[in-house]
């Protein structure tokens, strides 16, 4: 093992190649030169990109639960250590960590704070939609502080497996909205021209589709995260059951 190369320095090297470089330019000889050593002093730490990806989507996926009460041990109360519900990968349930947050209302004030602690949190880095979902958890404790959140969403009306398939609907569809809009803003600049489109469709002839670009291109992203996050949230309420534990 190289003298002075920590897991965490690690990380913030490739936190730091990735914001300059992409998913695509990011790997272990990158991180490696950023660091200012060859490849084979991180093998230790990091047997290759998938390894390096799983620490680097566990550093951001313990922010993301920090930063919001995602499952709390009671609903209003602000000096509560809030816990995550999720699975040992961040491309199913979600994640989070035990930490003191502000209070929350209820299940879907939770679930709302979650989704954009995790929007903030992938769109914090380039390609951070890409990288970090998939990755596997490689601190088990933020999988054991998941219990008290559970417990919490069990007075809340939701069984575990409900909780489970909430938190993965939702995590899917704040995964997928980042990767859309990272995209898009990462594309070289007149792709998205909405005088373009209007005249490929032909706008005089098909004014329904016309209007439906007019409203995705105008519309800011955040706004349109927030609308249909409302959407997904009525459905998931679906999953609760008729009879919460309050």
């Amino acid at each position: 093992m190289a003298k002075g190369i920590t897991r965490d320095a690690i990380v913030d090297a490739a936190l730091a190649v990735l914001d300059d470089v992409g998913m695509d330019g990011l790997t272990v000889r990158a991180v490696a030169a950023r660091l200012d050593v060859k490849a084979p002093a991180l093998y230790w730490h990091v047997r290759d990109k998938k390894a390096l990806l799983d620490e680097m989507g566990t550093r951001v996926w313990t922010e993301i639960g920090r930063a919001v009460p995602l499952m709390g041990d009671a609903p209003g109360n602000k000096d509560a250590a809030r816990a995550g519900a999720g699975d040992a990968r961040a491309d199913g349930a979600g994640t989070a960590a035990a930490a003191s947050t502000p209070s929350v209302e209820g299940w879907r004030d939770a679930l709302e704070q979650y989704a954009h602690a995790t929007r903030r949190g992938l769109l914090a880095h380039r390609d951070g939609a890409r990288a970090f979902s998939g990755t596997a958890l490689t601190d088990a404790s933020l999988l054991r502080g998941q219990e008290a959140g559970l417990a919490w969403m069990e007075q809340q009306g939701f069984t575990v497996e409900a909780s489970t398939d909430a938190v993965s609907i939702l995590t899917a569809f704040t995964v997928g909205s980042c990767i859309e809009e990272q995209e898009r803003a990462q594309a070289p600049a007149g792709t998205y021209d909405i005088e373009k489109r209007d005249a490929a469709v032909d706008a005089a002839a098909h004014p329904r589709v016309a209007a439906s670009g007019r409203y995705g291109y105008a519309t800011a992203a955040g706004e349109r995260f927030a609308t249909q996050l409302s959407v997904v949230l009525d459905s998931i309420a679906s999953l609760r059951s008729a009879s919460p534990l309050l």
